[in-house]
């Protein structure tokens, strides 16, 4: 019995070799994204505390040296927390590009596959085509020879 044999399986290796770096990319920028919105979340969280005492500094005895300061913290927190916001925008996009460099990827390797599925549908209509020429060919010489 003849053997299938797909003529660009190289090509469809390649495709799962590229399918898997990937998945490893993307899920690199998944972890670096995740970092840097748990480090926001963590800054949002400290702000709030720097804002609920400086209400706090405001609310009793006003002593301006701990005001000043707890503004001057504030502040700074605010800016630490728009620079962070812009590190998690930056890992937003870079995940962004590895999940439609995986979808492209993905449908590429698809396409072979497919290829692949349709290569070996044909090749089986031809093992099928050549058993029945050979069995009409057993026929025809039986037929003639019982003559």
């Amino acid at each position: 019995m003849a053997k299938f044999f797909y003529r660009m399986q190289n090509i469809l290796d390649i495709k799962l070799k590229l399918e898997e770096q990937a998945k490893n990319e993307y899920s690199i920028a998944n972890a670096k994204y995740m970092e840097e919105y748990r480090k926001l979340q963590k800054m949002m969280a400290r702000r709030k505390g720097y804002e609920e005492s400086l209400k706090e500094l405001l609310s009793g005895n006003l002593d301006m040296v701990k005001v000043t300061n707890a503004r001057k913290d504030l502040n700074n927190m605010k800016t630490l927390v728009r620079r962070q916001m812009m590190e998690v925008h930056k890992a937003e996009i870079a995940l962004e590009q590895a999940q439609k460099a995986l979808n492209d990827i993905m449908i590429e390797r698809k396409t072979h596959e497919k290829l692949k599925e349709k290569a070996f549908e044909d090749f089986q209509k031809e093992l099928q085509a050549g058993e029945l020429k050979e069995i009409d060919e057993l026929v025809s010489f039986t037929f003639s020879n019982n003559m």
